[in-house]
């Protein structure tokens, strides 16, 4: 489906793609994954001819349908069901030429293709694609431009999911999603019947859906078969293997230096120094090794204050008179971690609001310590930040006094630090720092006072894996409250002790985890389509039937799921074979034998290369049979 052959991009001099090659075969679900700022977003721009390479190029097969989504909301002045229909534009086209009352015989054409593409179903899809990101059915008719940016973003989404091209390309696709629409997207994409192409910092998405994970470091591609964790893996067992090479070649090295500077000048032992040189030119450089530098946080701890820091009794919140929540009943204590879950518009951040004082109770009690500071975190406060200020300059700014004198720049800094921001990075401008830094400087502002209890609402959007960790790292070792809102359950399943639902006007524990909540969400979710679901005789399948479809589908699974563990089994196999292969290579005292030998085993992992990359594929088709076998059987019981 696609080959990118030694591609080299810079941006501003600085080297982006260093002659990156790698192949995408049709039907892979690929996980593009590096740090920010390597340069994924531009790799998929490269990919749609939005930009072009210095040298290299980029080959899609050709007639291939290419679709991305794209970081901008839809601005489309028409209803919603209307904009996501408009993206199949075969579709659109030939309706309009129908419209134009064309000749007999061309009208004949129109409706054969009509049904061939099957646009008679197509609203009934777009309206599914539209209900699973959101947006209620009565909805579907409401324009557009009635929706936040956020909102946009989703039907955009829609739109190109809709469309459904040969080559899907996703950049960040869950940043304005909430977990239930993030769960939906994952079952979705996890049976996308193209290529999927999908740029991610969401964990679980990235081990959901991707068969196959592409690392961009370094200016480099590096495919990797199977999802986010197994690539971890991957990635880090070969790590460990070219350090252990690297400290051998070294050693070897310095054996064979110090002979050679010993016996050099010494008659007898002249050519035998010659004959070390000579080895040491055959070894080449020493295998570098490099890691990119990981980013840490740390949230500076406040003096302990007495239980509980805010108590709410009877309370209702809203806005302009009208109330969101009611019979708030809630206590929170200085070692809470809690997650609020619920659907987008429940009422998340209207709670998030009323406990850090940017609301009031409409009704009810609420009371808070007088020592308490809160700090808050959203991601809409971006827009507040000055682009041509700095981040030192934010933050002197944030810790001096109304009135009084700026605080030292060391100490500035120091604060800054624990942001990961380095001496050059805190003067860099802000409309040069990507949404990362911006997100991890909105923090850093958040903490200035050394605050009690923080609100995080959508901390993640923009944070890669590794400042998501560091992330993850600083919360758990927070001696203050944390409250959060987020999509990421893995965020909350590796933070938050106590789970709130925000739900049908109100607030309340939720008890279970995210397992057990995501659950829930699907149950609820074949009810709903259960009570909208038309009840007719002819639609209806006796049990035994339905048994039976069952016990067949299981059926036709076990041979598949045999023929993929056995070409899972024969992945594994290859890759350790490789493994010892790219070990000797990296051996100092091969060079020393015959160039044959070399040679040989050089030819070996070539052989071996080509065979693993064929093995991948037949265990990609296979585990994709099984995976479509299961959702039939799904769909049946």
């Amino acid at each position: 489906m696609l080959h990118i052959n030694d591609v080299v991009y810079r941006i501003g001099g600085r080297v982006l793609l260093d002659q990156a090659s790698v192949h995408i075969p049709a039907g892979a679900r690929v996980g593009l994954v590096g740090r920010n700022g390597t340069g994924k977003s531009t790799l998929l721009k490269l990919m749609m001819a939005e930009l072009a390479p210095e040298s290299g190029e980029i080959q899609i097969r050709p007639r291939a349908r290419v679709g991305r989504l794209r970081q901008e909301a839809s601005e489309s002045t028409g209803s919603l069901i209307d904009t996501v229909l408009e993206a199949d534009t075969e579709r659109t086209a030939l309706l309009a030429e129908l419209d134009n009352d064309p000749a007999p015989e061309r009208m004949g054409e129109l409706h054969e293709r009509l049904a061939t593409i099957q646009a008679h179903s197509a609203p009934a899809r777009a309206a599914q694609i539209l209900s699973g990101l959101g947006f209620p059915a009565e909805d579907h008719g409401r324009s557009v431009q009635e929706y936040s940016g956020g909102w946009r973003m989703r039907v955009a989404l829609a739109a190109v999911l809709f469309s459904q091209p040969d080559l899907l390309l996703l950049d960040e696709p869950t940043n304005h999603l909430d977990l239930e629409a993030t769960l939906w997207l994952q079952n979705y994409l996890s049976g996308y019947p193209g290529t999927l192409i999908v740029v991610s910092h969401d964990r679980d998405l990235l081990n959901e859906v991707p068969n196959r994970t592409v690392h961009l470091e370094n200016g480099k591609l590096v495919a990797y078969g199977g999802n986010y964790d197994t690539f971890e893996k991957t990635r880090r067992e070969k790590l460990e293997l070219l350090v252990k090479a690297s400290a051998k070649q070294m050693e070897q090295r310095k054996k064979m230096e110090a002979f050679i500077d010993r016996f050099r000048a010494k008659a007898s032992k002249a050519r035998q120094a010659q004959s070390r040189i000579k080895m040491l030119e055959r070894m080449g450089p020493v295998v570098s090794v490099i890691e990119e530098r990981s980013i840490t946080l740390e949230f500076p701890d406040p003096e302990p204050l007495s239980p509980p820091v805010i108590a709410v009794e009877n309370g209702v919140v809203g806005y302009d008179g009208r109330a969101v929540l009611r019979k708030i009943n809630l206590r929170i204590d200085q070692d809470d971690r809690i997650a609020l879950l619920g659907a987008n518009g429940n009422g998340k951040s209207t709670l998030a609001k009323l406990l850090t004082g940017r609301l009031a109770l409409m009704d009810g009690e609420m009371r808070k310590s007088s020592k308490l500071r809160i700090g808050y975190f959203a991601q809409h406060q971006t827009d507040e930040l000055n682009p041509d200020d700095t981040p030192l300059g934010h933050m002197t700014k944030a810790l001096t006094p109304p009135g009084g004198m700026a605080p030292p720049e060391s100490k500035v800094r120091a604060h800054l630090g624990r942001f990961g921001f380095g001496v050059d990075h805190a003067t860099t401008k802000v409309s040069s720092l990507s949404g990362g830094e911006k997100a991890r400087l909105l923090i850093a502002l958040m903490c200035k006072e050394q605050p009690h209890l923080i609100v995080l609402d959508e901390p993640t959007n923009h944070l890669d894996i590794d400042t998501r960790e560091a992330l993850m790292a600083a919360l758990n070792v927070f001696e203050g409250a944390v409250i959060l809102i987020t999509h990421d359950s893995h965020l909350v399943e590796s933070c938050a002790d106590r789970l709130w639902l925000v739900a049908d006007g109100g607030v309340a524990p939720f008890d279970g985890d995210m397992d057990d909540y995501k659950k829930w969400l699907l149950s609820q979710a074949r009810d709903a389509r259960r009570d909208a679901a038309p009840a007719s005789d002819e639609a209806q399948v006796s049990r035994k039937d339905a048994r039976r479809a069952a016990a067949e589908a299981r059926a036709r699974i076990a041979p598949l799921k045999r023929k993929a563990e056995q070409a899972e089994k024969q992945v594994h196999d290859l890759t350790a074979k490789k493994s010892t292969l790219e070990e000797k290579l990296a051996d100092p005292k091969l060079y020393e034998g015959p160039a044959e030998a070399v040679a040989k085993i050089q030819k070996d992992l070539g052989d071996l290369s080509r065979r693993l990359d064929d093995a991948e594929a037949v265990w990609m088709e296979a585990m994709e049979a099984v995976d479509a076998a299961e959702r039939e059987e799904d769909a049946l019981s």
